[in-house]
This record gives C-alpha cells, structure tokens and sequence, in this order.
C-alpha cells in the first residue's frame, strides 16, 4: 500500500459503510470520475480507496463563486472488522458510485473429536 508523499494535499470522499445480510457494504461517492481512476487495495484489515478526480473545467479566465465539489487526489483508508474477508471482496462502479461488497468469514467447521475414556488407577 503506497502513502502519499508529505505535504501532498488530497480529499476524502463521502462514504457510506453498513451491513447488509452477512455482507459489509462500503459505498463511496464518486461523481465525474472513471473507473480507470480508481484503486482499491487491501493490506491486512485495512482497505485503501484512492485515486484522482480531474479538474478539466477550470480555464484561465475562471473564477469560481462557489467550490463545493473537491478536485486532484483523493484517498480513503477503512478498517474492515476481522469476521470480514476482504480477500473474497467484490467492487462494482455505477453511476458515480463505488460500492464494495465484503462477505463475512465462513465459520470454521466444528469436527467432532471423540474422547476416550479410560479406568482411572
């Protein structure tokens, strides 16, 4: 997982995060950008977002009167709980949002052990 270089500045996107059925969902909005632009990482329990949201309205003569919407770099970092299993993660891109689905761990298999019983001396 690569970090930003000091001093770089970047935003946060709105993110949404809520579990649906065994499924922890993550939706991040992302309006104007393309799917090329994106990266999702996984390392440990932690899921990096990034990428960069291009500024291609801003010409020479532009002054803006009101700025809400963020520009440039972006970068949003999630710890999953660990009943997670981020390996097994699913992402999809639709209309300007990122939504990843992450199933929760199978329960390992109980296995029945049998005990021996012995005379006690």
């Amino acid at each position: 997982m690569t970090r930003r270089p000091a001093g770089q500045t970047y935003w946060i996107p709105n993110t949404d995060v809520f579990v649906m059925d065994e499924t922890l969902v993550v939706r991040v909005e992302l309006a104007g950008m393309r799917q090329e632009d994106l990266e999702i990482a996984v390392e440990g329990n932690l899921l990096l977002i990034k990428g960069q949201r291009p500024d291609g309205c801003r010409g020479a003569g532009c002054r803006f009167l009101v700025m809400e919407i963020n520009y440039g770099p972006f970068e949003c970092v999630l710890e999953i709980p660990p009943e997670y299993n981020l390996k097994e993660s699913r992402a999809a891109y639709t209309n300007g949002f990122l939504q990843i689905d992450i199933p929760k761990l199978a329960p390992p298999p109980t296995k029945k052990i049998q005990v021996q019983i012995s005379d006690l001396k």
